[in-house]
């Protein structure tokens, strides 16, 4: 009976479980990593992305979002809207063609590939002849025209992907019906661009890279007009009535063609030069479109002086007298106009470009072209993040005092709404506010609004105005000296050069309830903030703390501290710094806690760890946490050489001590034959060439048993990640570093009365737990808070600790500082025993308050090799009953996967595989949330955010509507009508079997009676 009951308890936890937990990787938040290609639907509003690891990305209005990746590992090299439709093609760098759409399901659209295709040529022909160079979505939404490199143009009928063969333009057509006299007619080289006649669809214009430029009428299959520009062609563009086109040219020029007239003086080439008489470089791309009321707006990319300017990434834009070169700070993929009007042929309202590193919008209806604010795509490298911290559930009033504050900060982008408003967001309104913090190397935190799926910038605060750095406050990058030429606009916000990489941030800890924020740099600095709702102009004091304690023998090789600025700094309306502790040496700061109801701050590095009054601006007590063998703490994080060239010396001898026990073992193998067949012999004496031998059992015994040593040892080597906990050495190098900080009020001197106390844990596996006196709140300002040391934890196998948690007397994690003064969290449960959890890299082990002794553990490591790099703290509440819920830990290990694990019985609950384990950066830039989801950077430039909650998802649902009078709205209609036509018919023959049936039963039952 006891088997089938616990049967049935494990079936009722399994259930539970799948009520709490589900694992979901949900959106990528920020800007997709290395961009290839771009397009735009001005019906659907849609804005697409491709990316060189083959991935497709659609954005429309805030929260709509799609993405699609390719079967195939290649870039995405072209992307183009089939006309009011809602499929799209792609073109990869190996030559193959995909078709995607946007189908609905379940009331919500999903993007899915729907063909694939790869132009074939004859056989034996080379592959330039089908090397697509080129592609034009034709206006009818039913036709593909691919140029290649060999110069032919091939018709594909869409969405099935065939050719057709007799409309194809071959390059012998072409080249029989250019004029004798052009220069280039024997090599016209490979077809550069295709662009469609606005006023008449069955005219294209081909354009081959020589330079020719041939008007071709696809309905009477011949060439209309021949424009013979003589310099390497880059773009065409086809005015919009029709009458002119514009060439670019790889020296700089562009050239105005007249359509229509096909010789005497009116086609020669009218060559202009923006850029001078220097050489050039190309310009890649050029548009003109018109304006109702003035003169047109002409926007090209290149065309720089090659010598002076080459290295800058410009787009020009002229309109009238207004001429202004865009510089932006990466290399440009493309760039297109959104025009107003409901066929959206009116007035340019916005300039979009997508540059390497970020996408950016201007404002061309408002004067001086003002940037707008991007809702999504925002790089959030535009200096590199160093750390991440999350913070759920933000308060109201701290929510609009942020907003506020980053108000301020964006009045010079334009007031205009986002112009890319495609699709409905159909998802529901964040249930909570939540803020994601990211710190960066140039020494400023960013805070986004991560509630729901798009990652919008909120405020930004810089710390770098706190000391004195190379920059000169007063350099103004963003306009160059009046009649300059070019007249260069400085574009975009990404930014990766840092004035001093001391500034660095390494560590952020926010209290959502106070707003005091804390920030720690790479260069043992720890800036206290307040947030104020006005601009201040205050100084900063540094408080020095000596973490050595004049321990000799040591001397610090890194970087020097940085210089506090002495006179008074104007900082703006926001979080403003007030209190500074600079640690001596001046290391990288590897933990940090705040305790706003205590007004304490904690912070530790590879030397030890202090506590710091930030009431008072005093320092409470400092522990030194260094050993003896600790030398490598003391060279800063850039001086690793020595240690680079230890762990590469052992490995090699690792090496070559398991091949030499392997040959040991495989002789000793050999050797035990004729072991064995002496010892049957008596021990006689066995003849050699060069005398005799004498075995004798003992000398067996230590031959063999060595043989099976070396093996193991072999064994040991060549697999060490099958292992198990093993004690480290206390000679290990960083044993003193500070991995994690805790502040509690628990029991610590005796079972009845608790204390505030503050807890340690560092990477040799010792925890450090300190009881603090508190003066009254009347006397806090006045009386110093003390310390006393009250216990010490060394675990056995010196692994190091990386969380510390305490669990009131119903087994529930303790609640934040100033969470049940705000009545969001119930008080701890005194009554009952508190314990200890010690989270280190190998284990979790429980132990009671306040005795210490080991109540429970679960090991990590000892099957897989597992070691815990992140760990968290998490709600998890049930997705069938809104009041049930539990607390676990939230663990992420070196394999990628990540773990839940229960409090606060410490069991495995669920495991599943999030990243990939040779990604280390990924691994590191882990952050867990309250709430049971999490972010790690897929890339320099992208978090990925997944969900362990089955409860609480965050992910895009979104819907795109087929625009009224489309080819695909058409198809699709048609279809259903036909599928209606097809149901009624044979629903007519059911109903006629059922009654042809029903009459045959009728007639056997009046026979059988007659009879």
């Amino acid at each position: 009976m006891k088997r089938f009951r616990r049967h049935g308890h494990e079936s009722h936890r399994d259930r539970l479980k799948q009520e709490l937990f589900q694992f979901n990787k949900t959106v990528e938040h920020g800007f997709p990593h290395q961009p290839s290609a771009l397009g735009f639907s001005p019906s659907l509003q849609l804005l697409a992305i491709g990316t060189r690891s083959g991935a497709i990305k659609l954005y429309g209005a805030p929260g709509v979002e799609f993405m699609g990746l390719h079967d195939e590992n290649a870039a995405v090299t072209q992307v183009h809207f089939m006309n009011h439709q809602v499929e799209l093609v792609t073109l990869l760098d190996d030559n193959s063609l995909h078709m995607w759409t946007l189908r609905g399901h379940k009331g919500q659209s999903e993007l899915l590939e729907i063909g694939r295709f790869m132009l074939t040529g004859p056989p034996g022909a080379p592959p330039s002849v089908t090397r697509v160079t080129a592609v034009l979505a034709h206006s009818s939404g039913e036709l593909l025209l691919l140029g290649t490199e060999g110069g032919h143009v091939f018709v594909v009928e869409v969405p099935g992907f065939r050719e057709l063969e007799e409309r194809n333009i071959s390059l012998d057509q072409v080249s029989s019906s250019v004029p004798d006299d052009y220069i280039g007619r024997r090599n016209l080289e490979h077809v550069e661009a295709l662009q469609e006649n606005p006023v008449d669809p069955n005219q294209v214009v081909l354009g081959y890279g020589r330079g020719l430029m041939v008007i071709w009428d696809l309905q009477r299959q011949r060439a209309v007009q021949h424009i013979p520009a003589t310099q390497q062609l880059e773009s065409v563009w086809w005015t919009e009535d029709g009458s002119f086109l514009l060439s670019s040219h790889s020296d700089g020029s562009f050239c105005r063609w007249a359509v229509g007239v096909e010789d005497e003086k009116d086609d020669e080439e009218k060559s202009d030069i923006p850029y001078g008489h220097f050489p050039c470089k190309a310009i890649s791309k050029i548009v003109q479109l018109p304006t109702a009321d003035g003169p047109p707006f002409l926007l090209f990319s290149g065309g720089m002086p090659r010598a002076s300017y080459g290295d800058r990434h410009c787009i020009t834009v002229i309109h009238g007298k207004t001429h202004v070169a865009l510089d932006f700070t990466s290399r440009i993929i493309d760039f297109f106009v959104i025009r107003d009007g409901a066929k959206h042929t009116g007035d340019p309202r916005a300039l979009v470009v997508l540059v390497e590193e970020e996408l950016v919008v201007l404002d061309l209806q408002t004067e001086g072209w003002p940037v707008i604010q991007t809702p999504y795509l925002v790089p959030l490298h535009s200096s590199a993040i160093t750390c991440s911290h999350h913070v759920s559930s933000i308060p109201l009033k701290l929510w609009e005092r942020l907003l506020a504050a980053g108000e301020l900060q964006s009045r010079h982008y334009s007031k205009k709404p986002w112009p890319i408003i495609g699709g409905q967001n159909l998802g529901a309104d964040p249930p909570q506010r939540d803020l994601l913090l990211t710190g960066h190397e140039d020494g400023s935190v960013r805070f986004w609004d991560a509630s729901g799926v798009c990652l919008s910038p909120m405020y930004k605060l810089s710390t770098a105005g706190v000391f004195h750095t190379d920059s000169d406050p007063n350099d103004n990058m963003n306009q160059g000296p009046e009649g300059e030429w070019p007249p260069f606009r400085k574009v975009g916000c990404f930014d990766p050069y840092s004035d001093d990489p001391r500034l660095g941030v390494q560590k952020i800890h926010l209290c959502k309830y106070s707003g005091y924020l804390t920030v720690a740099g790479t260069a043992g600095q720890i800036l206290v903030l307040e947030l104020n709702d006005e601009a201040a102009e205050q100084t900063v004091e540094a408080t020095v703390v000596d973490l050595l304690q004049g321990q000799e023998g040591f001397r610090w090789k890194g970087h020097a501290r940085l210089d506090v600025r002495e006179e008074p700094v104007l900082f703006p309306p926001g979080f403003q710094p007030f209190a500074l502790v600079q640690c001596q040496p001046p290391a990288v700061v590897t933990a940090l806690t705040l305790h706003s109801e205590w007004k304490l701050a904690a912070f530790g590095t590879s030397h030890g760890f202090g506590l710091f009054d930030y009431q008072q601006k005093t320092n409470v007590f400092i522990k030194c946490t260094l050993n003896p063998g600790d030398q490598l703490a003391m060279e800063g994080p850039l001086s690793r050489v020595k240690s680079i060239k230890k762990s590469l010396r052992q490995s090699f001898r690792r090496i070559r001590r398991s091949r030499v026990s392997l040959r040991k073992h495989h002789a000793n193998n050999a050797s035990k034959v004729p072991s064995a067949a002496a010892a049957a012999a008596g021990h006689r004496r066995v003849s050699a060439a060069r005398g005799h031998v004498r075995l004798c059992p003992l000398s067996r015994q230590l031959q063999e048993a060595n043989a099976r040593l070396e093996a193991e040892l072999a064994e040991m080597e060549l697999a060490p990640v099958q292992r198990k906990i093993e004690a480290r050495s206390s000679d290990d190098s960083f044993t003193g570093l500070v991995r994690t900080l805790y502040f509690a009020d628990t029991f610590l001197s005796d079972s009845s009365h608790s204390t505030p106390s503050l807890w340690a844990g560092t990477n040799g596996g010792c925890v450090f737990a300190y009881m603090l006196r508190l003066p009254p709140v009347e006397h806090r300002a006045d009386e110093p808070v003390t310390a006393q040391q009250a216990k010490e934890i060394q675990l056995m196998h010196r692994a190091p600790v990386v969380g510390l948690v305490v669990l009131d007397g119903q087994g529930a994690p303790l609640p934040e500082p100033l969470e049940v003064a705000h009545d969001l969290a119930r008080s701890a449960d005194m009554q009952g025993s508190h314990h200890l959890v010690v989270v280190s890299e190998e284990q979790f082990k429980v132990f009671t308050l306040p005795k210490l002794s080991a109540k429970t553990k679960l090991k990590l490591t000892a099957v897989d090799g597992s070691r815990v790099r992140r760990v968290g703290v998490a709600y998890f509440g049930s997705s069938r009953t809104e009041d049930y819920g539990e607390s676990g830990l939230v663990v992420l290990t070196n394999q990628g996967d990540v773990h839940v694990v229960s409090l606060p019985h410490v069991k495995m609950q669920v495991q599943y595989p999030c990243i990939r384990k040779e990604d280390v950066s990924g691994i590191a830039s882990c952050v867990f949330t309250k709430h049971g989801q999490g972010f790690y950077l897929i890339s320099p430039s992208e978090f990925e955010r997944f969900s362990l909650s089955a409860r609480l998802v965050v992910e895009p649902r979104c819907l795109v509507e087929l625009p009224l009078g489309s080819a695909s709205k058409q198809r699709l209609d048609s279809n259903r009508s036909r599928i209606q036509s097809e149901d009624a018919e044979v629903l007519q023959e059911i109903q006629k079997s059922l009654e042809g049936d029903q009459t045959s039963f009728l007639e056997n039952n009046v026979k059988s009676v007659a009879s």
